[in-house]
C-alpha cells in the first residue's frame, strides 16, 4: 500500500472537524443575529525515518513536510431566524508537501501539488429539537475515536503511506481506528440531555463494485455522554454503522457493519483514553474506501495517556489493528507506539517533538518528527 494514491488524501478532512469542535475561530461579523467566522491551521515537520523490511535493504529518509493534519482554512456562518438558527460550514485543505512523484517511480514532473480539497460543505438547522445537518461532513462511525487522538496535531505512522510519501502521514489510522470518511448525509443530533447526546445519520452508501446496487442508505449513529466537575471530567461514546451492497451481475452481496467505542477520563492534568472498534465488510482504511467481503473482519484498539503541566503536554500511545479484507486475512495487522512532547509557546503556536515505531509482520519504521503548528 505504500504507493497507493488513494491513501494520500484520506486524512485531508480531519483538520476542520477538529477546528469546529475544539478550536476558536476569528469572528469577522456578529450583528443582527448573524455571525461569520474563519479558522485555520498550518503545520510543518522535519522528519527522519528508518525502515527495515524483510528481504529488502534498510532505508533512511529525511523530509520536510506537513504532518497528520494538512493546512486548511474554514468558514462558518449562522443566522437566527425566529425560533431557528440556520448555519453552515465550508472548509478547504491545502498540501504543502512537495509532490516529487518520481519518489514513487511515477513519471509526473516534480513540483508542488496543492491538492486543494473540500471535505466539509454543509448547512445546519438548530432549534429546541436539536440539530439537523444537510450536506457533506465526517461520518459517525469511529468519529470520536479519531477526534480524541492525543497526537491529532502530531505526526503518527507512515507505513501505510510510505516513509517517503508525497502527502500527509497517517496518525493512528490503521493502528487503532478507521477513517470516518466525509460523506453526503442527513444527520440528526439531539439536544444535550444532562450530558447525554445522540446522533443518527442517513449517509450516501459505499459501493462494493462498479455493478453493485444499494437499495437503502448507510445508517450510522453515535451516542456520547460527558460529565465534569471542578477536578474531574469524563467522556464515553459508542458508534455504529450498517449498510448493504448487492452486485447482481456477480451474484454477490456485502453486508457491512461495525461498532466503535471509547472512554476518556481527565483529572489533575492527567488524561487517559481507551478506544476501539470492530468492523465487518469494510475497506482497508474505512467504509469510504472499498467494501470487502462481509465475512472479512478488522478490529483495533488505542490506549493513550497524556500529562499536561503549564505549557507542556507529554503523550504516550500504543495502538493496533488486526484483520484483513478477506475472510481470515491478516494483511491489515499493524501496531504503532508513540512518544510525543507538545510545547505551547502561546495559544496559537505549538512546537512538537514526536517519535513513532510502527510495525507490520514484515516491516518496521521508526520516525523522529520535529514540527511547529500554528492555529487561529
Amino acid at each position: 500500500m505504500k504507493n497507493n494514491k488513494t491513501f494520500k488524501l484520506l486524512p485531508l478532512a480531519i483538520a476542520a472537524a477538529m477546528s469546529a469542535e475544539t478550536m476558536a475561530a476569528i469572528t469577522l461579523y456578529d450583528e443582527a443575529d448573524t455571525s461569520f467566522s474563519v479558522d485555520g491551521l498550518f503545520n510543518t515537520y522535519y522528519v527522519n525515518s528508518d525502515t527495515e523490511t524483510d528481504g529488502a535493504e534498510d532505508s533512511s529518509q529525511a523530509r520536510v513536510k506537513m504532518g497528520f493534519l494538512p493546512n486548511y482554512i474554514g468558514f462558518n456562518f449562522s443566522k437566527k431566524v425566529d425560533d431557528l438558527t440556520v448555519g453552515g460550514r465550508s472548509s478547504f485543505w491545502v498540501s504543502t508537501s512537495d509532490s516529487d512523484l518520481n519518489r514513487n517511480n511515477e513519471t509526473t514532473d516534480a513540483g508542488t501539488d496543492t491538492l486543494i480539497d473540500v471535505r466539509q460543505f454543509y448547512a445546519t438547522v438548530d432549534g429546541s429539537f436539536g440539530q439537523v445537518l444537510l450536506g457533506k461532513d465526517f461520518a459517525l462511525f469511529n468519529r470520536s475515536n479519531i477526534l480524541g487522538d492525543e497526537i491529532l496535531l502530531g505526526y503518527g505512522q507512515t507505513i501505510t503511506t510510505g516513509d517517503d510519501g508525497g502527502n500527509v502521514s497517517f496518525g493512528n489510522i490503521g493502528t487503532g481506528y478507521l477513517y470516518p470518511f466525509p460523506n453526503s448525509q442527513i444527520t440528526y443530533r439531539s439536544p444535550d440531555m444532562n450530558g447525554f447526546k445522540v446522533a443518527i445519520g442517513l449517509l450516501d452508501p459505499t459501493k462494493s463494485s462498479a455493478n453493485s446496487e444499494e437499495s437503502s442508505p448507510r445508517i450510522e449513529g453515535e451516542a456520547t455522554y460527558n460529565f465534569s466537575n471542578d477536578n474531574f471530567s469524563a467522556k464515553g461514546w459508542v458508534g455504529l454503522m450498517t449498510q448493504k451492497s448487492e452486485d447482481k451481475v456477480a451474484d454477490t452481496e456485502v453486508k457491512s457493519s461495525g461498532t466503535s467505542y471509547g472512554l476518556n477520563v481527565k483529572f489533575s492534568g492527567l488524561s487517559v483514553t481507551a478506544s476501539g472498534f470492530k468492523g465487518e465488510g469494510v475497506g482497508a482504511a474505512g467504509l469510504g474506501h472499498i467494501l470487502t467481503a462481509d465475512d472479512a473482519e478488522v478490529d483495533g484498539m488505542l490506549l493513550q495517556a497524556s500529562y499536561s503541566i503549564g505549557s507542556e503536554r507529554f503523550v504516550i500511545s500504543r495502538g493496533e489493528n488486526e484483520g484483513g479484507t478477506t475472510d481470515g486475512g491478516n494483511q491489515l495487522d499493524m501496531e504503532n507506539q508513540t512518544l510525543a512532547w507538545f510545547h505551547s509557546v502561546n495559544s496559537n503556536l505549538t512546537l512538537v517533538v514526536e517519535h513513532n515505531k510502527a510495525e507490520t509482520d514484515t516491516t518496521e519504521t521508526k520516525t523522529l518528527a520535529l514540527g511547529a503548528v500554528v492555529t487561529f
